[in-house]
């Protein structure tokens, strides 16, 4: 009979098991990335090689047929040796000539994404600047060609704001080059005769859609979100959080041409909020204005003296959607999956507020800021509570969610089950110390 190792059902075992796993898939991510930025290089070079030999020696478009035929020959078992990929990659040196950018950027990216940015962009700035958007936020093909085909280098950082006026030089840059003008919300299939009822709930509908419009870092809190000030109370059209501004963003949504009382009542609601939800850590919170039209000149006055940061920019919509994209759109189930992912961003970021706040109290001061883990064991009591361990265990995949990365329904599921019981303690714990 045998005989189980001992200690293998402990904590430790678990934890172990669970670290040697992530070791296991960050290096074979690593090893991948490896060979796909040598196989990268290697396209370069012999597309490379084919444009001097053609201009040297004055080869026709023949030679790639027979070169083609000549590797296949040599080297049976690699599949991208057809004519038609050594065309592509004689494209792709004569796009990109310089080797340094190839190494540094394109090597760092699949090869279809290097085809879809020489076939679909031909200005040579504009593709650089698509190749390092898409390392940066790890577009998938399809998102690179969505993004190509809506323009968002022509958009991105074109609204009108008061950023540079009313925010630190190094977040009102960020900020400003977060926010695009127009949005495109095509992919909602609305005609122009609608109601921001219909509009707000279009978008909800397709939040996965407008998660990608609107860009890297936003984290969606809630629609219609209810404020309390002064006994009254007020609905926010739409409320997010962004993970690299740290602040909080305020969407408000107008099926109308701009007016300036709409940047008085985004005054107000972004006051409500630095007052009521806005953490002593968190920048000052951001304005969003989304308006059918926009006369630049009544936007600037109306900015003009505003101390809070808010811009406005235009959104557009199509008569209707082609069938091809339609099939494309997230299905109910696709949504239903994102919002767990959703929950487990906004769980994140409360867990560390409440966990940073507990080590101010316990401190007296405001430090700099520490990573989850730290911040536990900074707070020793939280080492008694009895979810900490089943949070450390999944930690990391509330990690992965707020960086985007895709987190298994399942595992998403009892994430959100175990972070929301570990924050419900952390509450109970402040409360009864107070």
């Amino acid at each position: 009979m045998e005989v189980p190792a001992r200690g293998t059902d402990s904590d430790d075992y678990v934890e172990l098991l669970a670290d040697l796993k992530d070791r296991i898939r960050r290096a074979r991510l690593r090893a991948a990335v490896a060979v796909n930025e040598e196989l990268i290089l290697l396209y370069w070079s012999i597309g490379r090689d084919i444009l001097l030999r053609q201009g040297a020696a004055g080869w026709g478009a023949k030679v790639i047929d027979r070169l083609a035929s000549d590797l296949k020959r040599d080297f049976p078992e690699m599949t991208g040796l057809s004519s038609r990929n050594l065309k592509y990659m004689r494209a792709f040196a004569e796009a990109f000539p310089d080797q340094e950018i190839v190494q540094q950027v394109i090597a760092q990216l699949p090869w279809g994404h290097a085809i879809t940015l020489v076939e679909a962009v031909k200005d040579p700035e504009q593709r650089l600047w698509y190749a390092h958007r898409s390392r940066e936020h790890g577009w998938s093909r399809n998102v690179l060609v969505h993004q190509i085909g809506t323009d968002l280098h022509g958009r991105q950082g074109k609204a009108l704001t008061n950023f540079a006026r009313t925010l630190p030089a190094p977040q009102s840059d960020l900020a400003q080059e977060l926010i695009k003008d127009p949005y495109s919300f095509d992919f909602l299939g609305l005609g122009p005769d609608i109601s921001e009822r219909e509009l707000e709930r279009g978008l909800l509908e397709h939040l996965r859609a407008l998660i990608l419009e609107l860009g890297k870092g936003f984290a969606f809190v809630g629609s219609q979100y209810q404020l309390e000030v002064g006994g009254q109370d007020y609905y926010l059209d739409l409320l997010f959080y962004h993970l690299q501004l740290r602040c909080f963003v305020v969407v408000e949504l107008k099926i109308e041409e701009f007016k300036p009382e709409f940047a008085g009542k985004m005054n107000f609601y972004l006051s409500a909020v630095d007052d009521i939800l806005r953490h002593a850590d968190d920048a000052p919170t951001i304005g969003i204005i989304l308006c059918k039209g926009k006369n630049e000149v009544i936007v600037e006055y109306a900015l003009r003296d505003s101390t809070k940061p808010m811009g406005v920019a235009e959104y557009k919509l199509s008569h209707a959607l082609p069938a091809p994209l339609q099939a494309a759109l997230p299905t109910a189930q696709e949504l239903a999956r994102e919002f767990p992912f959703m929950s487990l961003v906004k769980l994140r970021i409360d867990i560390e507020r409440e966990l940073r706040a507990m080590h101010e109290e316990a401190t007296g001061a405001s430090q700099r800021p520490l990573a989850l883990h730290d911040l536990i064991r900074a707070n020793g009591d939280l080492l008694n509570l009895s979810s900490t361990r089943d949070f450390l265990r999944i930690v990391n995949n509330l990690h992965h969610a707020a960086h985007g990365v895709d987190v298994p329904e399942s595992e998403a599921a009892i994430t959100v089950e175990v972070a929301t019981r570990f924050l419900d303690e952390i509450r109970e714990h402040r409360a009864s110390t107070d």
